[in-house]
């Protein structure tokens, strides 16, 4: 028998360590997968979830107990009968908001503390809004409205002229279906003092308020403001016409002296007219007011034009004039060309 060369012997050698070394490597990749896999040490097992407890209801609330001095709306309502309906069918009566005076100390909230009163109906009154100044009554609503539109109601044109807020809004006996109103509507409440402007609605050429397109404050706010008339919009007439009538507004390469420099009540009434686009005259007598040494002869309705000129007739100035609040055009100062 042949022995076996060195060389063989070698290669043999190193086969073995070869495999050995790759049989550790698979078995340390193993280990390191499973202890990946398998925690190192038992964890305890988990208890099975138990059916969730109904969480204890809190006890119910009591009626927050009313201050010294007041008796609560209900002892109110056993005499004052009617009155807590009506209340309670308005904004007023919304208990769950925080900021009405039901949710505070109910009819008391305005009317000042009742025990007094309760105790002695006929020589101790409360707070009885209709007998009192305007400037009280308006003490009493302002110390909740007194953000958003009703923020200026102190020194507006309004409330200098004693007129208060139950002048136009009723609590208990409201007539119209929003702010709660005397009237049925707001023309109807402005009409009570305002019966000149109310009047003009009726007229041929009016703003669609009959029609129920727009009220008195789509252009005016009745609480305050800071600029003339109680407008709404702007701090100008004309800012405040223009929030409609864009196309009017400029600006212009020509401006007709007038439109910016005064107001658009110049020439038209906004409340109502017999002429026109609610003229405050007739063409061409409107015109005639400002433009009576013009180019060409201007008292056409003399004796002398009247028979032959045609610029007394229907749209007279403006139908050469067309561009009459304002002209854009090279040649258009005149007024001729748009």
């Amino acid at each position: 028998m042949r022995s076996l060369k060195p060389i063989t012997l070698l290669s043999a050698f190193s086969v073995l360590l070869f495999a050995g070394a790759l049989t550790a490597t698979i078995s340390r990749s193993s280990i390191v997968e499973a202890s990946a896999v398998i925690p190192s040490e038992p964890q305890a097992a988990k208890p099975a979830p138990q059916a969730a407890k109904p969480a204890p209801q809190a006890p119910a609330q009591a009626p927050a107990t009313p201050q010294p001095g007041y008796v609560g709306s209900e002892t109110c309502a056993t005499c004052h009968t009617g009155y807590d309906t009506s209340i309670n069918a308005s904004k007023h009566g919304l208990v769950k908001d925080a900021r009405t005076p039901m949710a505070q100390q109910g009819c008391e909230t305005c009317h000042g503390p009742g025990e007094a009163h309760m105790n002695d109906p006929e020589k101790v009154k409360p707070k009885q809004l209709t007998k009192i100044s305007a400037k009280e009554v308006n003490a009493t609503c302002t110390t909740c409205h007194n953000k958003g539109t009703h923020a200026l109601w102190k020194g507006s044109q309004h409330e200098a002229r004693n007129v208060s807020c139950i002048s136009c809004h009723s609590i208990h006996k409201p007539m119209s279906t929003t702010s709660q109103l005397k009237a049925m509507n707001q023309q109807g409440t402005c009409i009570t003092c305002h019966r000149d402007k109310v009047a003009k609605l009726d007229k041929s050429g009016h703003m669609p308020v009959r029609e129920g397109k727009m009220e008195c404050s789509s252009c005016h706010n009745p609480h305050g403001t800071t600029n003339v008339k109680l407008l709404k919009t702007g701090n100008t007439v004309n800012e405040a016409c223009s929030s409609c009538h864009a196309e009017k507004r400029g600006p212009w390469l020509f401006e007709h002296a007038g439109i910016n420099g005064e107001a658009c009540s110049t020439c038209h009434d906004p409340h109502g007219s017999s002429n026109d686009r609610m003229l405050v005259a007739k063409l061409p007598f409107l015109c005639q007011r400002c433009h009576n040494h013009t180019k060409h002869p201007s008292t056409i309705y003399d004796n002398k034009v009247v028979q032959s000129s045609n610029r007394l007739f229907s749209r007279s100035c403006v139908t050469c004039h067309a561009a009459i609040h304002g002209s854009n055009h090279p040649s258009g100062s005149t007024f001729l060309r748009q």
